[in-house]
């Protein structure tokens, strides 16, 4: 059999037995997660902060994961950016390692973004990086072959939005430059998304979950959720689903994410929804931009990230800090620096972020609280008084020492509240934590 034969009919018997499957046993009108699924829900909220990576061949015009959409680029003109995608410097085990160093705990890649590029081997298109690029390799296969490698779990990143398959029709909000004819086949579109999906979580080894994005696109269409989660939970039962959809988590998904905004604040206008009774995390960039951007020289600095990982522990989600690495497959310098020095924090302080819950102080402007065990950590983020005052605690507490260096801090509990007085200030502690040991017969009531 000819090889173009023989592909058609793979991808045609492959979306028939998906089509078939599906309805019969993958579909989920109504969810309850595995035993296997809340051990990873629970894995999830102890890891507390992980690396997000956009990468794709939008990198290499160097302007952001957007840029076919913000510079209304046609299909035809965007495609010849992908004979010319050849990343030398790709090195999924120095990508890897980078993350580990900084503390970070998961991965999140993108198998592939709104441009509809798949960055891995799929059958469903030829639209992928195998069989259109020079480079000619799963960069997705290597990355995941390496956090199974290193001890780091890999999460999927996968856009529901589509600005290249002629099936995905009615347009939503975006895509209009992309120059498509105006029809397709929405259930088409959807059997295709789904086909993706399986390949994902057969053949890659085990997945911590996958992130879905675009949704917003066309809020109101029939994704057919039920389904599309049902596949994911049929193959592997331990996925979590997290859909950055910004609204609140329909049935089916396991963790609630809010971009570039902590639960509970909407400083970016994307998270305005209230907060589920799930795990959750937050998403921001370590500059301004999520892929690689040339002129984006806005890098936060090592303090403000500390800080953002700190307050999202406080108001008990994780940080997915996001990376864009350059289109020769590096990490931008300034990238890795401030990561080696995040690392290097949490060496000292980590044992006030993972494995925590937010504490019994809710979040505040001085900064916030997380409690474990026994021992409750006042994360003080911002203040110039000599003290700071706290809401009573619902348990006794028995001390109160710096976590740093273990010198003992003056505190005094009253029907008023707890009043714990600070260390003199020192520009070099970018988070001085207090450590509360407390009588453990009921754990402190978590904030928000």
């Amino acid at each position: 059999m000819k090889l173009a034969a023989h592909r058609t009919l793979t991808i045609f018997l492959t979306t028939l037995a998906l089509i078939l499957f599906s309805e019969l046993a993958y579909s989920q009108p109504s969810y309850t997660p595995s035993q296997s699924n809340l051990e990873a829900r629970k894995w999830f909220q102890d890891a507390k902060f992980g690396m997000f990576l956009h990468w794709g061949i939008y990198s290499e015009l160097g302007d952001g994961e957007w840029v076919m959409e913000v510079r209304h680029m046609a299909g035809s003109d965007y495609q010849k950016l992908a004979p010319q995608f050849y990343p030398v410097k790709f090195d999924p085990k120095q990508w890897v390692a980078v993350a580990k160093a900084a503390g970070m705990k998961y991965i999140t890649v993108t198998t592939r973004h709104h441009d509809g590029f798949s960055m891995f081997d799929t059958k469903q298109s030829d639209w992928n990086i195998v069989q259109r690029t020079p480079y000619g390799k799963d960069a997705i296969r290597m990355l995941a072959d390496e956090c199974h490698k290193q001890g780091i779990r890999i999460f999927f990143y996968y856009s529901q939005l589509d600005w290249h398959h002629p099936d995905y029709y009615p347009l939503g909000s975006t895509g209009w430059g992309a120059g498509r004819e105006r029809k397709g086949d929405w259930n088409r579109y959807l059997d295709f998304m789904n086909g993706q999906l399986t390949e994902l979580f057969s053949n890659y080894g085990e997945v911590g979950g996958v992130w879905f994005d675009g949704m917003w696109d066309k809020p109101d269409a029939d994704w057919q959720l039920s389904k599309t989660y049902g596949v994911i939970h049929h193959l592997q039962p331990q996925a979590l689903i997290v859909a950055n959809h910004h609204k609140r988590p329909n049935p089916g998904e396991d963790v609630q994410t809010f971009e570039r905004d902590l639960p509970g604040e909407n400083k970016a206008g994307l998270s305005g929804q209230s907060v589920a009774d799930l795990p959750l995390e937050s998403s921001d960039t370590i500059n301004g931009s999520w892929g690689y951007n040339l002129t984006d020289n806005k890098f936060k600095t090592t303090r403000e990230l500390v800080h953002y990982l700190v307050r999202a522990a406080g108001r008990n989600a994780n940080l997915l800090l996001n990376v864009g690495p350059m289109p020769n497959g590096e990490f931008p310098p300034e990238a890795v620096s401030r990561l080696q020095e995040i690392g290097k924090w949490l060496q000292q302080y980590g044992d006030s972020i993972y494995g925590t819950r937010g504490g019994p102080a809710p979040p505040a402007s001085w900064g916030v609280s997380t409690y474990k065990g026994d021992r409750v950590f006042v994360h003080v983020l911002d203040t110039d008084g000599p003290s700071i005052a706290l809401p009573k605690p619902s348990a006794k507490v028995l001390s109160a020492s710096l976590l740093r260096d273990g010198r003992k801090i003056e505190f005094a509990v009253s029907e008023f509240g707890l009043l714990l007085k600070l260390p003199p200030s020192d520009p070099n502690v970018f988070d001085e934590v207090i450590v509360l040991n407390v009588e453990a017969a009921s754990p402190p009531k978590p904030s928000r």
